[in-house]
């Protein structure tokens, strides 16, 4: 029943698809094979917010592919204030260079493909994401969605007898001992989320 509904939906939204250039969306997923990816934002809410980076890269058959990268920083549509600046580090010189946000995400559909895409918290940043698809090809991403504090909670929670774990990010990579890159931007948030997935589905 569940897989039949999967389809429908799939069905659904191939037929509201605005540009059949991006078909392949709904292609198989090449096998074991997934994108991890990260955004930063101007704020918190997909609503009124809106992107100014985009990091990814792709996992094949258990390691991550640091030469099949993606990273763009996007030029905003209106003025960012000082205290974001702050929060994502993105200088006024780097978001004044960069793409406008159509071509971001086109290119970033290209990259992406099919593949599952694999996050922290990542309903938030595909919300940010379906904000422009919506837009610009007028469906949401229909790719699988992986999240790996989900993963870590599963993973921990049998070993805690107070049943509480710290989904923090920094505590998830220093839990498994995975070193801290120490810079957060959306490209190396991408790559050590990559690191805690592999570390986590070699434990299933």
């Amino acid at each position: 029943m569940i897989n039949l509904l999967k389809r429908l939906k799939k069905e659904f939204l191939k037929k509201k698809l605005k540009d059949n250039e991006f078909l392949f969306l709904f292609d198989d997923p090449p096998e074991d094979e997934y994108v991890v990816f990260d955004t930063e934002t101007t704020g918190l809410n997909p609503k009124t917010d809106d992107i100014l980076s985009i990091g990814a890269v792709k996992i094949k058959q258990n390691r991550i592919l640091l030469n099949d990268r993606f990273y763009t920083v996007v030029k905003p549509e209106r003025e960012i204030n000082e205290e974001t600046i702050k929060i994502h580090g993105l200088r006024k010189k780097d978001l004044e260079n960069g793409i406008p946000i159509e071509k971001a995400i086109k290119d970033f559909l290209r990259f992406i493909g099919s593949r599952p895409l694999v996050g922290y918290y990542i309903d938030f940043d595909v919300a940010m994401i379906n904000k422009y698809t919506k837009k610009i090809i007028g469906i949401p991403l229909p790719n699988k969605k992986i999240e790996v504090s989900g993963m870590y909670y599963d993973y921990k929670i049998g070993t805690i007898p107070q049943g509480f774990v710290d989904l923090r990010f920094d505590s998830i990579l220093k839990g498994l001992k995975i070193p801290s890159f120490g810079k957060h931007d959306a490209l190396n948030d991408a790559i050590m989320t990559g690191l805690i997935f592999l570390k986590l589905k070699s434990k299933n």
